[in-house]
């Protein structure tokens, strides 16, 4: 074959398998990272590195924070957790999802001012705060959400019917949750499903998505969604009718994906070390 051809070959293969628009900007150099948290009073992004065993009480875990144009404030500004992933934020305080606690940590001066535990939790995971600021945290092993309000934390929900829930997001009337598949094991295709905060009910928010294994999940302000597929690298913008096209194909890895409202997808890559930003194409 000649050189032209291959050279067209080659075009067409890597045209073919781009998806999605070129991150705004990468920064690399993480140890794991597992979530990625924008706060827009303090214009920060703050990410949590497992850095070890995604269930090792090694005290290695840290957190990272960037400036939204990805410029690295301090790669270590927290130190000496285990496993941490999801994060949630209000009033000054970061919310840590760290194997069986919920940590709340004071972002003024760093130090924990509340260690909650969750007895009988497997695997603490996404984590999200409502305007009357209650803490609401997954465990997909377990099939339950749990919640701190005030000082009080417990579950909040267990069900089988939430199909192993990882990614959270909060939106007026309702609770929606991404499902990995039953207890926990992983399945074939996605479900987002919504809970009814005053009744604790749950249904589907969609059908069944047709794809992959969901991870985590942002809300668009549109009444749509991202969500991505971790074990393949894939993320999904669902519309607000339940249409659910590939939105961008990354490689296998991606983590807990974060929001700069109306401006960046934040999308971390625990295989790859790696934090990237993506402009929204709205």
């Amino acid at each position: 074959m000649s050189r032209f051809l291959l050279a067209c070959v080659a075009l067409f293969s890597a045209s073919a398998f781009a998806v999605g628009p070129a991150p705004v900007w990468t920064v690399s150099g993480f140890a794991q990272p597992s979530a990625a948290l924008y706060t827009a009073d303090k214009q920060i992004i703050y990410v949590s590195n497992i850095d070890g065993a995604a269930n090792a009480r090694d005290g290695k875990g840290f957190i990272s924070r960037l400036g939204p144009d990805g410029s690295i404030i301090k790669r270590e500004w927290f130190r000496g957790l285990n496993a941490p992933k999801g994060l949630g934020y209000a009033g000054g305080f970061l919310y840590v999802a760290d194997l069986d606690e919920l940590l709340r940590i004071d972002t003024g001066n760093g130090r924990i001012v509340g260690r909650y535990k969750a007895q009988g939790a497997k695997n603490l995971r996404d984590v999200a705060v409502d305007v009357q600021g209650r803490v609401y945290v997954t465990d997909p092993a377990t099939n339950a959400i749990w919640r701190l309000s005030g000082e009080q934390f417990g579950v909040w929900v267990q069900d089988p019917a939430l199909n192993g829930p990882t990614g959270l997001a909060l939106e007026k009337g309702r609770i929606v949750v991404a499902s990995i598949g039953a207890a926990g094991e992983g399945g074939s295709s996605g479900y987002l499903l919504a809970i009814d905060p005053a009744t604790r009910a749950i249904e589907p928010r969609f059908g069944a998505l047709g794809f992959g294994v969901l991870d985590s999940v942002v809300a668009d302000g549109r009444g749509g969604y991202y969500v991505d597929d971790a074990g393949h690298g894939n993320v999904y913008h669902v519309a607000a009718n339940g249409e659910a096209p590939l939105w961008l194909l990354l490689e296998p890895g991606i983590a807990d994906l974060g929001l700069i409202p109306g401006r960046r997808l934040l999308v971390p890559n625990t295989e790859q070390g790696t934090v990237c930003a993506y402009a929204l194409d709205h």
